[in-house]
């Protein structure tokens, strides 16, 4: 498009957001196909729809939305609510490019009562709401299998497929199956258990579904007391065993506080490209449902908007009529009879608090998943979430870390640990004899170490590390930058992971001077960088180890010229110790070593 062209283009627009009226209403963004792009809603068209075409806009993504537009619609509507619930239905129905896109739950399971005469009850993942009622979906697969198991218990609803209706079972053209004998079933088909009967069954297992246990209990109750007073001990025996089992359901549900009732609890949970919107309803003073919808973000959108969606979307799926929404904040939106609570303390604030854990809990069952199925999905997360707490120029996928063993100075070594992608890279992995230093002094070994490894680096024109890591504080980091950035002249990231009193790695430091890098000491990158700590630590001590062991192997028989390895060991074997070996007179060793060698031994240690 030719700059005449889009100056065309955006006068074209401009003349209709002019024409704009201020009222609220749903707002269409069309491309040059004619193709909703995007929908938006708005208390003021005008105000909403303008604020596009100002020259200050600064968000690319929102940038890149208004290039495409080639025409606007809108609809005018009463309120906010009434304009929040058309952006809902307009964005189902056309699914436009550049909005939110809601990930529905239609993998998880709902619980189906059928428009039958005689009503089944199963699970299902294929909702058509022609062929009965729904209720769910359920994302705690667990929860809908207990409520099912509690339904079967109860009310044993049929689960044979027959076009049951009352005439058909009068005219007796229906015969049992195995389920009514093993008594899994009533019988609805033969007439042994009546048509009102089945009825009231089924509506009581819907009020189960529902969440409306409490007023199930009540009325059972009553039932059950009126039918002891008439004498029909067994009914009443009956009615016990029902109210036990719900009973029973109902004390491992989430109570919360038999105060609350019919209210619905909101959270989103954020990230870069995904919103995770938590929802929860409550009715007498139980949790009967909560889910989890993933909505993936177009635009940057703000969690406001996003909530004001997930709001309107869960409360029309699942029929909410409560008049009181708990939220983490006020999602500026206006909606008739209900009442929005930010609670700060109390019980509603518990059930926001657990809302808000679940919702974290799904994103992480989410990534989780994706992990598992891709791998290298999780390395570069980290990857990135590293790059971004440091500030750095590109991801660090090479990481390397260095550490210094000594026991008074003795067998001085240092170790380089090499991680690639967040992994342990071990065929890079080098240790290092210090050659230089006299003494205990870290820090002038270090400089040694390090002075080596990049000078060879850059000599072989090997790859260089993306970052640094230093086992230590301030200290340590301030070495490894005077030889790598003011002798070598070469720009690489360090840090440092120093410990607290107790020599628990608690901080990761960065820049010069050093400051504390936030990072939870729980959290997934904190233990990949506290496992690369780990990992120098044990490959410079078994480095040590083996030095040490070779030296404690040494004998003072190595030192006899003529005398091998074979030979040493064989006197050692069978003399236990050079002191013995001294002491020996040449019969002895003749004895073990043949008389030529004896002779040398025994010369060696028995000198003028």
């Amino acid at each position: 498009m030719t700059k005449e062209e889009n100056e065309k283009r955006l006068q074209y627009l401009k003349s209709i957001v002019a024409r704009l009226p201020e009222k609220p209403g749903s707002y269409q963004y069309y491309d040059e196909e004619g193709t909703i792009i995007y929908v938006g809603k708005a208390k003021n068209l005008k105000a909403r729809v303008s604020s596009y075409f100002h020259t200050e806009v600064d968000r690319f993504k929102t940038k890149v939305l208004v290039s495409k537009i080639r025409d606007i619609s809108y609809t005018v509507v009463n309120s906010e609510e009434d304009a929040l619930l058309l952006e809902n239905e307009l964005i189902k129905k056309y699914n436009p490019r550049y909005n939110v896109l809601l990930k529905d739950g239609k993998t998880y399971p709902s619980i189906c009562v059928t428009n039958e005469p005689y009503p089944r009850i199963f699970k299902t993942r294929n909702i058509n709401k022609k062929f009965g009622t729904f209720y769910g979906p359920y994302s705690h697969i667990s929860s809908m299998y207990a409520v099912l198991e509690l339904i079967n218990k109860l009310y044993h609803p049929r689960t044979c497929r027959l076009p049951l209706t009352k005439e058909s079972v009068a005219a007796g053209k229906h015969q049992v199956c195995l389920e009514y004998h093993i008594k899994n079933c009533g019988g609805p088909c033969i007439g042994k258990q009546s048509y009102d009967d089945y009825q009231k069954n089924i509506a009581q297992a819907r009020e189960i579904l529902k969440g409306n246990t409490r007023q199930i209990l009540r009325d059972m109750r009553d039932e059950m007391m009126q039918l002891a007073e008439h004498l029909r001990f067994e009914e009443a025996e009956e009615m016990k065993r029902k109210y036990l089992l719900i009973d029973s359901f109902v004390s491992k549900s989430e109570i919360v506080s038999h105060t609350i009732d019919n209210i619905d609890v909101f959270s989103i949970t954020n990230d870069e490209r995904v919103a995770y919107i938590n929802y929860i309803h409550v009715a007498n003073g139980a949790i009967n449902q909560s889910f989890t919808f993933e909505y993936k973000k177009r635009l940057n959108e703000s969690e406001e908007e996003l909530l004001q969606l997930g709001i309107v979307e869960m409360r029309a799926r699942f029929k909410s009529t409560s008049r009181e929404i708990v939220v983490p904040f006020d999602p500026q939106m206006a909606m008739e009879g209900v009442t929005f609570t930010i609670p700060q303390r109390g019980d509603k604030k518990t059930l926001l608090d657990l809302s808000l854990m679940n919702g974290k809990q799904y994103k992480f069952d989410r990534l989780k998943q994706a992990e598992k199925l891709n791998p290298e999905q999780k390395q570069v997360r980290l990857m990135k979430e590293l790059q971004e707490k440091l500030g750095m120029k590109k991801m660090p996928y090479q990481i390397e870390c260095f550490d210094n063993s000594n026991i008074s100075g003795s067998d001085p070594v240092a170790a380089c640990v090499v991680f690639k992608s967040m992994k342990p890279s071990k065929k890079d992995y080098k240790h290092y004899n210090i050659k230089t230093v006299v003494g205990p002094d870290d820090y002038a070994s270090m400089k040694e170490v390090v002075r080596r490894r990049y000078t060879r680096l850059v000599e072989e024109e090997q790859p260089l590390p993306d970052l640094i890591v230093a086992d230590g504080g301030r200290g340590q980091m301030e070495v490894i930058r005077e030889v790598v950035e003011d002798e070598l002249h070469l720009d690489i990231a360090i840090a440092g992971l120093a410990k607290d009193d107790r020599h628990r790695t608690n901080e990761l430091l960065y820049g010069f001077p050093p400051r504390v890098i936030g990072l939870k000491t729980d959290s997934e990158l904190f233990h990949v960088l506290t496992r690369l700590q780990d990992e120098v630590h044990r490959f410079a001590i078994t480095f040590h180890r083996d030095k040490r062991s070779k030296h404690a192997l040494h004998s003072e028989l190595d030192e006899i010229k003529g005398i091998g390895p074979k030979t040493r060991d064989l006197l050692l074997q069978k003399m236990k110790s050079v002191k013995r070996i001294k002491v020996a007179d040449i019969q002895e060793l003749a004895a073990i070593i043949g008389p030529a060698k004896a002779e040398i031994v025994h010369s060696y240690f028995h000198k003028a």
